[in-house]
């Protein structure tokens, strides 16, 4: 009797790239995709209605910029196994930090309001409803969860709603584009004229590389930490090339990712608003309404759409990061995973920011300008906390031997003098 041939036993096969991928996908992409909040939107809707494609080259300047200055404050919270501020107090004095979590407050809690005011808007046009309704019913929701529902819940729901930001890449397509003239003015930089274009430059830049993303970003590492079971700091201290070369990948992705979607809504608003000669917006319903004679009902639709989504993204990230600088600052318990009763006064940041943005909406103040003007403020301020980041980041000791590498500071030191660069050019020129 003839014997089968036996068949050696196969070994499972690799998973995919495209998997490994999926699932090295975490902080670096939330961070990336909040940064396309509603002031980002607002920001980015501006420079293309009041000065069309001309600062389309913005978002392939930004992205490296952006990517290294994010991986730099991920290794940071990675290897010390704390958030920024909690690194920062080992390098500075404890008042500077005081002030400048403050100061990190207030601008959040205006952005908070102004993003809650633009969801506000968004779903009355949907809906017909009163926004004011609206701006109570997201503040209220959107801070009960971010107090009672765990980080990893958090995160997750957060990464799904990063896929609300297609909405822009959809409704730039929903319109008629000449190509060649915008391949253009986004490979081909041209300075800005006069102190609106200046402001709006510094505006990108600071709704780009914003304060409030270094410290959400280094907070995230340390929540990831703790789901793994490393609770203790010392648990915590360094990190395996193969999770840096992940983070790596996965903060390109989510700043490549953002700074797409930036491109798109300048696009947009630039062959629609601008060419139709309305340069002038004060709301984000205003740029929607705008939109639906010029491109659509469809692409205003979209656009609209992509507004409450990316509020439901960004809120969390601005009330949360605002709370982890105050409290690693001031030594409170802190944590999304904490219990209310725990860490109180952590939470008590969120309650605070969210019920003074939902306060603001009854001001009457513009949300598209109280956005923009915050982003013009983290333009200001950004370039100091990034001198902090980079004195810490190369602390050998500090980063437990594993200090950002030559190539990375130079790039976040050449990202600051950028910024003031661009400050100055807004006071001067």
């Amino acid at each position: 009797m003839q014997l089968e041939p036996v068949t050696p036993p196969q070994k499972r096969p690799a998973p995919g790239a495209i998997k490994r991928l999926l699932a090295g996908i975490g902080p670096g992409v939330i961070t990336g995709a909040a940064d396309d909040d509603p002031s980002g939107i607002a920001t980015y809707s501006i420079a293309g209605a009041q000065l069309g494609t001309s600062l389309l080259w913005t978002a392939l300047l930004t992205w490296p910029l952006m990517a290294v200055v994010q991986m730099m404050c991920a290794r940071i919270g990675m290897v010390t196994g704390q958030g920024l501020a909690g690194a920062l107090r080992t390098k500075f004095p404890k008042w500077t930090l005081v002030v400048a979590a403050v100061l990190l407050l207030v601008a959040n809690t205006i952005n908070v309001g102004a993003d809650l005011a633009g969801m506000a808007d968004a779903a009355e046009m949907l809906t017909g409803i009163s926004s004011h309704l609206f701006v109570v019913f997201f503040g209220a929701a959107i801070g009960l969860a971010t107090i009672f529902l765990p980080y990893h819940r958090i995160a997750g729901t957060l990464k799904w709603l990063t896929l609300s930001l297609f909405a822009y890449v959809i409704t730039a397509f929903a319109v008629d584009i000449e190509w060649s003239s915008v391949l253009k003015d986004a490979l081909t930089p041209s300075m800005p004229h006069g102190n609106e274009a200046w402001a709006t430059l510094v505006a990108i830049l600071g709704t780009t590389i914003s304060p409030y993303l270094f410290f959400w970003q280094a907070s995230q590492e340390v929540e990831e930490e703790k789901g793994m079971g490393r609770q203790m700091l010392a648990a915590r201290l360094g990190a395996t090339r193969k999770e840096l070369l992940d983070r790596k990948v996965d903060v390109g992705l989510g700043t490549f990712f953002s700074n797409l979607i930036m491109f798109f809504i300048i696009l947009t608003t630039a062959v629609t608003l601008h060419h139709h000669g309305l340069t002038h917006i004060e709301t984000s319903r205003q740029a929607a309404e705008a939109l639906r004679p010029l491109a659509g009902r469809f692409a205003a639709t979209v656009y609209t759409v992509g507004i409450l989504g990316v509020g439901l993204l960004a809120i969390p990230t601005l009330t949360g990061s605002a709370a982890y600088a105050l409290a690693e600052t001031l030594g409170w318990q802190e944590g999304l995973n904490e219990r209310f009763g725990d860490a109180k006064y952590f939470y008590g940041v969120v309650i605070l920011s969210t019920v003074v943005g939902i306060c603001l909406d009854f001001a009457r103040i513009s949300p598209v300008r109280a956005l923009f003007l915050t982003a013009v403020i983290n333009g200001l301020l950004a370039p100091f906390l990034l001198v902090g980041i980079l004195i810490a980041a190369s602390d050998s000791e500090l980063m437990q031997g594993q200090p950002s590498s030559w190539t990375s500071r130079v790039v976040v030191g050449a990202t600051a003098l950028v910024m003031i660069g661009a400050a100055i050019g807004m006071f001067v020129l």
